[in-house]
């Protein structure tokens, strides 16, 4: 008896441990993420359409939308994995990876891969998460292995 009331003690505080479901954050409010690509630092966007979270692993997210660098429009697929969560009074900070693919439409197509940082500030008055920003770095690689550029990519 005993080992099972501390099974269902056990089983209690593992449920109560999940990742909240912060889908939506990664939706940008329906805007799309700046930044730049390239020693050159062109001028890339990325649009995240759908955000959904893994229901075997709340740690990882699964997107969709697509990327704009001049007039090359590429749909892409990835995810975001959560690696580590700092948490202090008033700021936050989600720290984590991400990996997205664009459809192969040739030598302009290829692999985002790279960390992010995720921070907000919660308000106790409005229990409301304020001040968001989403920082993404890393690199994008083509399919083909001939192209390999520095990204930079945030929410602002």
């Amino acid at each position: 008896m005993k080992k099972l009331l501390l099974f269902l003690i056990l089983a209690s505080n593992f449920a109560m441990a999940q990742m909240p479901d912060i889908s939506n954050v990664w939706l940008n409010n329906s805007k799309p993420y700046s930044g730049t690509i390239g020693n050159d630092k062109q001028q890339l966007k990325l649009k995240i359409n759908i955000s959904e979270q893994n229901k075997k692993n709340d740690q990882e997210y699964f997107v969709s939308g697509y990327s704009l660098v001049d007039k090359t429009y590429a749909k892409l697929e990835g995810k975001l994995t959560i690696t580590k969560y700092r948490d202090a009074k008033k700021k936050g900070v989600v720290f984590g990876e991400y990996e997205f693919a664009e459809e192969n439409k040739g030598k302009h197509s290829g692999l985002f891969k790279g960390k992010f940082v995720y921070t907000f500030k919660w308000n106790k008055t409005t229990e409301k998460v304020e001040g968001q920003t989403i920082e993404l770095t890393g690199d994008w690689k083509s399919y083909d292995g001939t192209l390999n550029f520095k990204t930079k990519l945030n929410n602002q």
